[in-house]
């Protein structure tokens, strides 16, 4: 028997978070391959993995966070302008994530725990200063509400994918 092609989508709905809304369109082959590689890039990354309170280190994740920048452009450049642009495409989803979600929340983020981090005794290790900054918990819980926004992010690739969850 043969099997059903996901790549065969006709039409796709999406939830999105960061205030982007949804929306609803005939995603391509091309789009369908670009919502894989993005989706696969997000979601082996902390970016949908929960964090414990007492795992990783806030620096790794922020860094995580932003190599996301770079691995979205590549993917958009190299699926090329059939990828679109609009707010219906995954082109235009994955640019409307980054600059309304990922951008604000490091910018915020990664210049504060930057200077805490230039504070850093020498006695004391990375896990041990970033337990000791005040705004340690205050992170923790924005990074938190950012993965589960991120999560909706990846749901959808995953829908314009074709993947089945």
């Amino acid at each position: 028997m043969p099997r059903i092609d996901p790549a065969k989508l006709k039409k796709v709905s999406v939830s999105l978070p960061f205030g982007i809304g949804s929306a609803e369109w005939q995603a391509d082959p091309t789009e369908r391959r670009a919502a894989w590689s993005l989706y696969v890039e997000l979601v082996t990354r902390i970016a949908v993995q929960p964090l414990e309170i007492d795992e990783g280190l806030l620096r790794e994740a922020l860094t995580s966070l932003y190599s996301l920048f770079g691995i979205t452009r590549e993917v958009l450049k190299q699926a090329g302008p059939d990828v679109g642009a609009s707010r219906e495409s995954v082109g235009g989803i994955a640019i409307a994530v980054l600059n309304k979600g990922l951008r604000p929340f490091l910018a915020k983020w990664h210049p504060l725990l930057q200077t805490w981090e230039a504070q850093r005794p020498p006695h004391l290790s990375l896990k041990e200063h970033e337990r000791n900054w005040s705004q340690e918990a205050n992170l923790r819980y924005e990074l938190e509400a950012l993965r589960r926004d991120l999560e909706q992010y990846a749901n959808a690739l995953a829908i314009i994918a074709g993947v089945e969850q």
